[in-house]
């Protein structure tokens, strides 16, 4: 990061403590906050995490009780954005006062709002609190329509986004990180969106229905991991790649890729046998898809690469699955 100019520092604001823990030893900071970088910290290209268990809770309710709710749906849909992008805002800012990220990390300029660009630390963590703090009054008009058992789903989603980057030992430093992600997001998502739009209901089948989710939210956090394994050694994390290795995590990638697509045909051959044929258009569509991620090596400097074709492959799946619910 270049010094700046004595002119410019009236323009900057400051943040001892920050600024010694990412290296700016002046404490100014010369780039403010702006709208586009607030988006890059969203990271929409990650969206497709909270978007398609969504989706698929709708097509859930919509097959249970004939009726779609689109406004509630929708404003279902806006809380688990916020969700996830304060989850992700959290995660660029733990990451860079720890040191964890760097120009050398193989990761886009959109994607490392804090390492690219300088911007006080504090005001993105502010930031991720102002979008938590609005999917919870997002919830208010949930918990008067459903009741108190949507906001309890919530604060363990919350409770979750929290321990994932903060505190001493971060969920995302362990090896359970694809685990807690898949299950947080690919299986409460869905079970508290199911609920909230069907007045009430629950079915076992919905935790059967949502695992193909589960699976993709775990693929795309396997998939950051492995890529990062070097990364996470040096900034000693234990994730699951880094306890494995790389040719192992690969072997487990693959297995579970081939049982992502597999679940999801046989959750529709046995449950939605009138649904097969969008079976059969999904995975036409999909294979080439799934072969391209299949062959990615999984390395640091295939990293963009490979996070674009599982999230690819994450909307494509989930579509069809969606799909085929409804039908």
């Amino acid at each position: 990061m270049e010094k700046h100019a004595a002119e410019d520092e009236t323009h900057g604001s400051t943040d001892d403590s920050s600024a010694q823990a990412s290296g700016n030893t002046t404490g100014i900071y010369r780039d403010r906050l702006t709208p586009k970088l607030m988006l890059q910290l969203a990271a929409p290209h990650t969206w497709p995490g909270s978007v398609m268990p969504v989706l698929g809770s709708v097509a859930m309710a919509y097959r249970a009780t004939d009726t779609l709710q689109a406004p509630l749906a929708l404003l279902l849909l806006i809380i688990c954005v916020l969700m996830q992008s304060t989850a992700n805002a959290l995660n660029d800012y733990f990451d860079f006062k720890r040191g964890a990220d760097s120009e050398e990390d193989d990761v886009a300029v959109d994607d490392a709002v804090l390492v690219y660009n300088d911007v006080n630390p504090r005001s993105v963590l502010i930031y991720a609190l102002g979008m938590l703090a609005c999917a919870f009054a997002f919830g208010i008009i949930v918990i008067v329509h459903a009741g108190w058992v949507p906001l309890a789903i919530a604060l363990t989603g919350a409770i979750v986004v929290a321990l994932y980057s903060g505190g001493k030992t971060p969920i995302s430093f362990l090896p359970i990180g694809e685990a807690v992600s898949g299950t947080v997001m690919g299986l409460l998502i869905p079970a508290a969106c199911f609920y909230v739009l069907t007045n009430g209901m629950f079915t076992a089948f919905v935790v059967l229905w949502s695992l193909p989710f589960a699976l993709g939210i775990g693929l795309i956090m396997l998939t950051n991991n492995t890529c990062d394994i070097e990364k996470d050694i040096e900034a000693g994390r234990r994730t699951l790649p880094v306890c494995t290795g790389r040719q192992y995590a690969r072997k487990l990638y693959h297995i579970l890729l081939v049982l992502w697509v597999l679940l999801i045909t046989l959750i529709v051959l046995v449950q939605f046998e009138r649904s097969l044929w969008v079976i059969l258009f999904m995975l036409f569509a999909c294979i080439p898809l799934v072969k391209a991620l299949w062959a990615n090596p999984l390395l640091p400097k295939t990293r963009i690469a490979a996070m674009g074709q599982i999230c690819s492959v994450n909307v494509a799946l989930g579509t069809f699955y969606a799909f085929a619910l409804v039908f």
